[in-house]
């Protein structure tokens, strides 16, 4: 899966949007016209790349860059400034200068993006690191056991699907025998334990009653 990049761009912008190049080269843009539209999505999108086109927003871009920082302290940012901006202290991984060439942009977000792209699944704002064992939604990040990892692969491949308990049994324990229920709904109680916000009233991992679970993202 190409990575996902929130991409704030305002609608007085001189130059021509990257955004279309962007997405012809498979990457996964959403694009809102403020920042404090980027702050109200960032956790749920979860982006591998946050860009701030400030020159479209007449703005330094500065404190956008820091209301980022403050909400997901590892993210990576990359700030557009019109060509004749001071020098200052951003908080931006890169900053560009404008006028620039798609080639440039991408030789600059490349080395910020993930480099396994297969290792990495990314439903809605879940984030799974399979050879990590890492999950991050929200903004937070859990490591979970080799069987939660598969188990939580399984629901991601198949989001808006019900996944059968009879199937998980097989793919996750290799076996056909399900009389142990209660061995599934400890470890779906776990995987409810890193990636919900409040694992009693789950708004993500959904069980369906008599026939299995539902990852609804």
């Amino acid at each position: 899966m190409k990575a996902r990049i929130l991409w704030i761009e305002g609608k007085r912008a001189n130059s021509p949007s990257f955004v279309p190049n962007l997405r012809k080269r498979d990457f996964r843009v959403e694009m809102v016209a403020t920042g404090s539209a980027a702050l109200e999505v960032l956790l749920e999108i979860d982006p591998d790349l946050v860009v701030i086109n400030a020159a479209s927003l007449r703005s330094s871009g500065k404190r956008m860059c820091r209301d980022m920082r403050n909400k997901m302290a590892d993210l990576s940012i990359v700030l557009i400034v019109e060509s004749e901006e001071e020098d200052s202290d951003t908080c931006a991984t890169v900053v560009l200068r404008l006028p620039f060439t798609t080639r440039k942009l991408l030789n600059r977000i490349l080395p910020l993006l993930p480099t396994d792209e297969k290792q990495v699944l990314h439903v809605g704002p879940i984030r799974l690191n399979i050879e990590m064992k890492k999950v991050r939604c929200l903004g937070r990040e859990a490591r979970l056991t080799p069987r939660l990892t598969r188990l939580l692969e399984i629901l991601m491949e198949n989001p808006g699907v019900v996944v059968e308990r009879e199937n998980l049994f097989r793919e996750v324990w290799n076996t056909q025998y399900t009389g142990d229920t209660r061995t599934l709904d400890v470890h779906i109680s776990w995987l409810r334990g890193a990636i919900e916000e409040d694992p009693r009233h789950p708004k993500y991992l959904k069980t369906i009653r008599g026939v299995g679970y539902r990852l609804d993202v």
